[in-house]
């Protein structure tokens, strides 16, 4: 279970460190190829939204590294479906409906908050 843990817990991590380290550093400009939703959200949520994805991801992965408070690990994944949830309705209520990738990611959170449970 614990080898289950790392390497769903840690790819997810990787993709949402990732994600929101490009939501943080770049402009509006040079997401928007990747993400036709970014003109609809303000820049300082847009900001908000990659600080929250970097600290689901350090949520994932340092409680159970270090093995201090690790109820904050199921508690991160839990926040990441919650993140998801809320993509998905950007998603549906604008032009975009490509959702795969969210259903996807809120799946792999949702494995996660289970596998996490047996840290």
């Amino acid at each position: 279970m614990n080898i289950a843990y790392w390497l769903v817990a840690g790819t997810l991590a990787l993709f949402y460190a990732y994600a929101g380290m490009l939501k943080v550093i770049r402009s509006r400009d040079q997401l928007r190829p990747m993400m036709a939703w970014v003109d609809r959200v303000p820049l300082p949520a847009l900001r908000a939204l990659g600080t929250v994805e970097i600290l689901g991801a350090a949520g994932l992965v340092l409680p159970p590294l270090t093995g201090i408070a690790l109820a904050l690990a199921p508690a991160a994944a839990g926040g990441l479906v919650l993140l998801q949830a809320g993509a998905i309705l950007v998603h549906l209520t604008g032009d975009d409906r490509r959702i795969a990738l969210n259903i996807g990611l809120i799946t792999t959170a949702a494995v996660t908050v289970w596998l996490a449970t047996g840290l």
